[in-house]
């Protein structure tokens, strides 16, 4: 829950920053911010270097939530709302509990299926119901299921890995490891268009770059480790009705009954995906 509530800010604060930098200096300039802190911290610590096929992971867990969530959604939440951009990353969870099945080994009740299926089409529904939600289908769209699909690969992996590096040493090495290609993109967004943000819009941009590029992930990340990942993953349902808030008080967008009525159904049908976790194993029969 943690996790969730550092993340539930990341869109409508990517739409308050993309007022006045450009997408791809806050999608890859928030990661070097991190990257920063990431190593410092290593640093300090003296941690100990991953080793072989951990390395290749941390890959895969940059390339998601490193490189492909944060500059598809900058991109992509330049031309829509941020309560848009929220309902729309609201399938994360499904398609994160879709990762966890195909990369590891947990396999659910069906209960669990139904409850996140419900979660996925309470998700659908709250974009219908926004203005310009999927009825007007765009480019913006696009990149914003790529940075589900991406985030979810990037949750998944990064789940595994902290059961073995720990949850905030899976979520630095990843940054360190993405953070020259990062740097140059950086580099490249500050020569093609100079940064003329307001006080205001470097706020936000600092903390996409030290919160949800960093510290969230202490929690998000040491939450999935214990597991069992999928119905852990579901608790991230309630992070679109927290986004939706926060672009309501933040930045004045409406909120209408439907949106109300989508938000009460996501957060049920957490609750439920999170009970099923929390149901005990029946008790072997005795002999």
């Amino acid at each position: 829950m943690l996790g969730v509530a550092a993340f539930s800010f990341t869109v409508p604060l990517t739409r308050v920053a993309v007022a006045g930098l450009s997408p791809l200096f806050i999608g890859s300039g928030r990661a070097v911010v991190a990257a920063a802190l990431a190593a410092a911290v290593l640093l300090l610590t003296r941690q100990r270097f991953p080793l072989g096929r951990q390395w290749a992971r941390l890959a895969v867990v940059g390339s998601g939530i490193v490189v492909g969530f944060p500059l598809l959604t900058s991109f992509a939440l330049t031309s829509v709302p941020a309560s848009h951009g929220a309902v729309v990353i609201a399938l994360l969870p499904a398609a994160t509990a879709t990762a966890v099945v195909l990369r590891g080994h947990e396999r659910p009740p069906a209960a669990f299926w139904f409850a996140t299926g419900a979660g996925a089409a309470a998700a659908l529904g709250f974009a219908f119901a926004q203005p310009g939600g999927f009825g007007q289908l765009h480019w913006a769209d696009l990149l914003l299921l790529g940075a589900v699909v991406a985030a979810a690969i990037g949750y998944a992996e990064g789940g595994l890995l902290a059961r073995e590096l720990g949850a905030w040493q899976t979520v630095s090495w990843a940054l360190v490891l993405a953070a020259p290609p990062m740097l140059v993109l950086a580099t490249m967004a500050v020569v093609q268009q100079p940064p003329t943000a307001s006080p205001v819009q470097w706020a936000a941009f600092a903390y996409l770059g030290v919160v949800s590029m960093f510290l969230g992930f202490f929690a998000w990340y040491r939450g999935l480790a214990v597991g069992p990942m999928m119905q852990v993953s579901q608790i991230q349902l309630i992070q679109p009705v927290l986004s939706i808030a926060w672009a309501a008080l933040l930045l004045g967008e409406s909120i209408t009954p439907a949106t109300l009525l989508g938000g009460a159904a996501v957060i049920a049908c957490a609750g439920i995906a999170v009970r099923v976790r929390l149901k005990p194993p029946p008790a072997p029969a005795p002999r």
